[in-house]
């Protein structure tokens, strides 16, 4: 797939997604990234230090929401930088009974958290062949419901 800068405007919505974590997502990603702080599996600390429960890693939430645009352009290497600040938690509540115990790392896992993501262009630069995706991650099912803000990723296409 090859998307011109002539095939955009500013404004276009390029994609929607929604992701869906559980806490077996949140046990692989400690192991790759080597985050095992207790507050991303333990619900009593996390309790303990005032947290709503287990929350998402900040850099989880972070790298797969970019996905979207990396799925959009057809190409990792075309994202040039990516910045956002962080506003809101991700609690991922305990889903493993309602999935299958036996099996928490299966693919019919209940995901205990849901993130909808929306990429938006949010400028055009013809002359260095770039594009801004401006990206939306709300938590639908908070009170605080945007979960990153100022997600903006530079795209070379």
């Amino acid at each position: 797939m090859s998307i011109a800068l002539t095939d955009l405007t500013k404004g276009d919505v390029v994609s929607t997604t929604t992701i869906e974590l559980n806490r077996a997502d949140l046990v692989r990603y400690a192991g790759a990234s080597g985050d095992f702080n207790p507050i991303h599996w333990s619900e009593s600390t996390a309790r303990g230090v005032d947290l709503p429960g287990v929350i998402a890693h900040g850099m989880l939430t972070m790298g797969t929401a970019v996905d979207i645009v990396s799925q959009w352009c057809g190409d990792p290497s075309r994202i040039l930088d990516y910045q956002t600040r962080f506003t809101a938690m991700v609690p991922v509540a305990d889903t493993t009974p309602e999935s299958n115990p036996a099996d928490p790392f299966g693919d019919d896992a209940v995901p205990g958290a849901r993130l909808e993501v929306k990429a938006t262009v949010g400028a055009i630069n013809e002359e260095q062949g770039t594009a801004r995706i401006d990206l939306a991650v709300i938590n639908p099912d908070a009170e605080n419901a945007r979960v990153l803000t100022k997600a903006q990723v530079l795209v070379r296409l």
